[in-house]
C-alpha cells in the first residue's frame, strides 16, 4: 500500500516494494485493492515480489512496517541495517532532526543512526492480514497519513 500511495504522490524520489516474506508473483489481495480503491488509488499490474539483495544495493533508505520486519532486515542482510527504520519512527526522526533539505538523501539518513535504534512496539503498523475490510481500510488510512508526512519530511 505504501508504495503505492509513495508513487502516486512524489515524482522525486523512485520507490520499490517488496516484503519479507512474499511470494513473489501474487497480485494483491482484493481487501488491499478495495482500501486502496477507497483511497482513490490502483496499481493493476502490482504483483509481489521479495526483499533481496538487489533493493539493498539501490536503496538509499528501506522503510518497513513493523519491527520485525527491520530486525529481519537487520539480521539477513546486515549492510542495510543504518538505512532501515519503520514508516512511523522514519516519520518521528525527520520530523525531529534539523532540516537538511540540500543534504543527498542517503546522507541525511545516515546521520539518524538506524542501526543503532532499539526497535520499539509503538512503531508497528498492524497488518490486517486475515482481518475483514474495515482492518484493511484502517490500515490504509494509517499509512496513507504517515506516507503523506514522510514526503513532506524528504
Amino acid at each position: 500500500m505504501a508504495t503505492i500511495m509513495f508513487r502516486a504522490r512524489d515524482d522525486r524520489h523512485s520507490v520499490s516494494g517488496s516484503g519479507t516474506h512474499a511470494l513473489p508473483g501474487h497480485p494483491m489481495s482484493v481487501r488491499t485493492r478495495t482500501a486502496l480503491e477507497r483511497l482513490g488509488l490502483a496499481d493493476p499490474t502490482h504483483r509481489s515480489s521479495q526483499f533481496d539483495e538487489t533493493d539493498v544495493r539501490r536503496a538509499s533508505l528501506i522503510v518497513a512496517m513493523a519491527p520485525e520486519h527491520v530486525e529481519w532486515v537487520r539480521r539477513v542482510h546486515p549492510e542495510a541495517a543504518d538505512r532501515t527504520v519503520t514508516l512511523k519512527r522514519v516519520v518521528r526522526v525527520l520530523a525531529t532532526s534539523p532540516s537538511r533539505a540540500d543534504a543527498a538523501l542517503l546522507d541525511r539518513v545516515r546521520t539518524l543512526d538506524l542501526a543503532g535504534l532499539v526497535i520499539e512496539e509503538w512503531e508497528e503498523v498492524v497488518d490486517p492480514a486475515g482481518g475483514e475490510q474495515p482492518d484493511f481500510d484502517a490500515c490504509a488510512q494509517e499509512i496513507d497519513a504517515l506516507v503523506d508526512q514522510l514526503i513532506e519530511l524528504l
